[in-house]
């Protein structure tokens, strides 16, 4: 059974912490095809379009696309801070290898 991704408390707020409702703007993950090891994220801020999905908490929303959504089923979207930046990141099930730079995988 394919399950939405799932958002974690900390992107929550990171999006809080810059603005991103306030603004009337949301993250938005999607996939395509490219990268170094088949297919690549895509997260920014964006607006919401019709065929997403919408993943909300406290007023801050995740969209993910019709296309995107089965590549993302059981995936956890979540923010990472680390010594070599902060970042949203994604921890996908259905990834059978990714890359060192975290944004590119293959299924």
């Amino acid at each position: 059974m394919q399950l939405p991704p799932k958002v974690t408390e900390r992107a929550y707020e990171r999006l809080a912490e810059i603005g991103a409702g306030a603004q009337g703007q949301a993250l938005r993950v999607a996939v395509e095809g490219g990268g170094c090891s088949g297919f690549q994220y895509e997260i920014k801020l964006d607006t919401q379009r019709e065929d997403d999905l919408v993943l909300e908490k406290s007023g801050e929303k995740v969209l993910v696309d019709s296309v995107s959504l089965p590549f993302l089923a059981n995936a956890v979207i979540d923010f990472s801070e680390e010594l070599i930046g902060a970042r949203f990141v994604i921890e996908n099930p259905n990834a059978t290898s990714s890359c060192g730079c975290g944004t590119s995988f293959s299924i």
